[in-house]
């Protein structure tokens, strides 16, 4: 049979490629440490949970506006606006999704044309990339640097905007690399948007989590209000990952547009899980504060911990729960040609799950370092067993010949 010719052009996420090979290995008795998925290892917190189940004996279980319940898009509001000093917006700029990823999913449905230009940063999250070639545009890399704490080159940037950029992608903090914007670097990027006259997504969905300096939204600045649009959701800070619950704050000529893609593809966003969204945006934080401040201590553990081993350095992440140890060293003690087979090797070697480079993009023009990214969303005693079986597996290698491609 027949399948339209746009599918070849879609992408996936590796970390569930991956996350399905390490399900199996546990099945068959192996005991795997995981650094690959981008999860919290705790539970959602009791009172969202509670909320839920009232909800549900509530009767909440019925269609609600496509672009959410008014009473959640006006708890959004004053959230956004608590997170984002200076910046205002109304609940009519609230667009609620069935998680982050359908923000992507239809801003870049309604905003890029086919042979349009879409900007993205590259190591990045890769359904970016993965969409942007789904509608037929082109995708501009925009490479982070390690040298600059995994933030963007902005001479490099400026060279890459131009008349036929529809949109640039931004993401701080971020995933896979743990590095920020500087603001100085949203100042560019806002000067560039309003020069050409382009829309810029802006991926906030580590807002909470930044360990060194302030959170800053690009939608701060002036003139910007009117051309971001804000992803945000719980999956991260509120362990609300297969809840499923995201949101945009954008224009409300964008929001209408938006809201009748949803009426067209999932008609709204589940009830009740809105309302459990709800208190934990409005209700007591406790259980939030301990997993930020628990993510908060285990970062320098990991970063010591990766800077011990032979071959691998690692620079202090600002934000989110990531590392991208370059692992160049190692990748040529063991005779490995690339990440890819570090990270294959590691797993099925040592019982340590990472991602390669290349599960985030491809490289860079002139790229020539290796790189992995381990998720310390994972317990301390964990963190410690499996970087010291990283260690172990690099510095006193075995059966790594089965590994050089």
């Amino acid at each position: 049979m027949k399948f339209a010719e746009r599918m070849n052009r879609i992408g996936t996420e590796t970390a569930f490629d991956v996350l399905s090979v390490v399900n199996q290995l546990k099945a068959q008795g192996r005991d795997i440490i995981s650094f690959a998925i981008g999860e919290p290892d705790f539970d959602t917190p009791q009172n969202i949970k509670e909320a839920a189940k009232q909800a549900l004996d509530d009767n909440w279980t019925h269609y609600n506006p496509s672009n959410g319940l008014p009473q959640f898009r006006e708890a959004i509001v004053a959230d956004t606006k608590k997170m984002r000093p200076g910046f205002d917006c109304s609940i009519d700029e609230v667009v609620v999704t069935p998680g982050a990823k359908p923000i992507m999913f239809h801003s870049i449905l309604c905003i890029v044309e086919k042979g349009d230009e879409v900007i993205y940063p590259n190591p990045g999250f890769p359904i970016y990339e993965s969409m942007i070639k789904f509608v037929g545009a082109k995708p501009v890399p925009c490479p982070l640097l390690e040298s600059r704490g995994f933030s963007i080159d902005t001479e490099d940037l400026k060279k890459r905007v131009n008349e036929k950029t529809a949109l640039i992608i931004i993401n701080s903090p971020q995933n896979p690399t743990g590095g920020t914007l500087l603001p100085e670097d949203l100042e560019v990027v806002a000067d560039l948007a309003k020069k050409f006259d382009c829309w810029v997504l802006s991926d906030e969905v580590y807002n909470r989590m930044v360990w060194e300096g302030k959170f800053q939204s690009i939608a701060q600045l002036e003139g910007m209000r009117e051309r971001t649009i804000i992803l945000d959701g719980c999956s991260k800070t509120y362990a609300m990952t297969g809840w499923r619950m995201g949101w945009g704050v954008m224009p409300t000529s964008l929001a209408a547009k938006i809201t009748r893609m949803i009426t067209n593809s999932d008609s709204c966003t589940c009830s009740f899980s809105q309302l459990a969204a709800m208190e934990g945006l409005k209700g007591p934080t406790g259980e939030v504060d301990q997993m930020m401040n628990e993510f908060r201590e285990r970062a320098p553990i990991v970063v010591d911990l990766l800077n011990a081993i032979d071959g691998v350095t690692c620079v202090k992440p600002r934000g989110a729960f990531y590392v991208f140890p370059n692992v160049t060293g190692a990748c040529r003690k063991l005779g490995l040609p690339t990440s890819k087979e570090l990270a294959s090797y590691l797993l099925h070697e040592a019982n340590v799950a990472v991602l390669g480079r290349t599960c985030f993009g491809a490289r860079n023009q002139g790229e020539d370092q290796e790189y992995v990214r381990l998720s310390y969303a994972t317990a301390k005693d964990l963190i410690r067993e499996g970087l010291a079986r990283m260690k172990a597996a690099i510095e006193n290698p075995k059966n790594v010949e089965k590994y050089r491609s």
